[in-house]
């Protein structure tokens, strides 16, 4: 997870029994390869600088001022020439930045409506959302600059994780930049005027019907699978079916002109799911905030080596928040580069680990040198401020 031209330097692998004093911790992220054994620091002091610059207006009085004083005569300016200058727009400064979630483009998975959307609003409030058919085509509208970043689901507290998510972080070259938790508040919707015991069918994204199958049951009422649960809603509205309703959340229901039936409809709840932030570069960690850390490795084959692996973050008192294993036995996976350009790679399993510490942390640095003696292949997804509220 390096900026592109950054500085790189390479120290002594680090001892398996204890931290060489002579290795100095990066200032951002780090980027493994088990087989060219080598680190990647980036240092993003001079970018920082060349973006720091800020433009001096031109004060004419001052100036003319001292001008009198040590007697100088200017020469009357070319009016046609000041006219061109004037005509030229203005260089940006601090003041003229947007607002945190303003004009900002933001992809989601689902039509206007769904729980992502909800989820890219909370993140950034006066954003511009683009709803996406697939998980993937929201990764590639990042990667094209068709949008600025991507919200999507990566687990849920009663569904669990959403694989194919996992996956297509490895596939693509996006960058974790921040998390979303949002509470779902699950509603039966129908056309205006209808009382819910009418209802004689309900469509939704299968994993919502099954998280409402108490409530469903006790309705009577015939589950009808769909893309997902704006979609449901918004074919309810346009087909004008008074029998049929939709698991949705309400604020579609407000879109698609449909009545909230009932709310909380769930069967648990403290229904809860976690959303990343995707954009194309890292962003900067540092210590103003807790921050978490998303990496994913493969392991050796040997008795031992999973422990191994997992040991060198308790042997730093780093707390691991998320452990997720893919099966990839006998089946190549497309992994891409700094260019993302991507090759066909054979693993036994994928291991996702999310760990509470910044990269910027000496620890964390320290803690995957020492991943790196047992790990086949590393990577950095992203280092970006943990979620505290709901």
């Amino acid at each position: 997870m390096a900026l592109k031209g950054s500085p790189s330097w390479s120290p002594p692998r680090p001892s398996t029994s204890s931290d060489s004093p002579s290795i100095k911790p990066c200032a951002f992220g780090l980027s493994f390869s088990g087989d060219s054994r080598k680190w990647g620091c980036v240092s993003a002091a001079l970018d920082l600088a060349e973006k720091a610059k800020t433009p001096v207006e031109y004060d004419q009085s001052k100036s003319s001022k001292a001008e009198r004083t040590v007697g100088i005569e200017r020469s009357p300016p070319s009016r046609g020439f000041d006219k061109d200058l004037n005509s030229l727009p203005k260089p940006l400064s601090a003041t003229d930045l947007p607002p945190n979630g303003a004009k900002v483009r933001v992809a989601y998975q689902g039509s206007p409506g769904a729980y992502s959307e909800d989820a890219a609003l909370k993140a950034y409030p006066k954003c511009e959302t683009v709803p996406c058919e697939e998980f993937e085509a929201a990764f590639k509208a990042v990667e094209l600059w068709l949008v600025d970043k991507a919200v999507l689901p990566i687990e849920n507290s009663v569904g669990g994780s959403i694989h194919r998510n996992y996956d297509l972080l490895l596939r693509h070259r996006l960058h974790i930049v921040g998390e979303v938790q949002l509470c779902v508040n699950h509603c039966l919707l129908g056309l205006p005027g209808v009382r819910k015991e009418e209802l004689k069918y309900v469509l939704s994204h299968p994993q919502a019907l099954e998280q409402c199958e108490a409530k469903l049951s006790k309705l009577g009422l015939t589950r009808v699978n769909h893309e997902d649960t704006a979609g449901a809603a918004q074919t309810v509205a346009s087909n004008r079916e008074r029998h049929t309703g939709a698991v949705a959340s309400a604020r579609a229901g407000m879109l698609y002109g449909l009545d909230v039936l009932d709310e909380k409809i769930q069967d648990d709840n403290d229904n809860i799911t976690r959303f990343l932030i995707l954009a194309r570069e890292p962003i900067l960690p540092g210590f103003d905030k807790p921050y978490k850390t998303s990496i994913v490795f493969t392991l050796d084959e040997g008795p031992g080596v999973l422990f191994k692996a997992l040991a060198v973050f308790a042997l730093r008192e780093i707390n691991l928040t998320k452990i997720e294993s893919r099966p990839q036995r006998k089946r190549p996976l497309r992994v891409v580069d700094d260019s993302n350009k991507g090759s066909a790679k054979y693993f036994d399993y994928l291991f996702y680990i999310d760990f509470e510490a910044s990269m910027a942390d000496p620890r964390a640095q320290y803690a995957l040198g020492h991943l790196q003696e047992f790990a086949k292949f590393i990577r950095v997804l992203g280092c970006y401020p943990m979620e505290t509220s709901l």
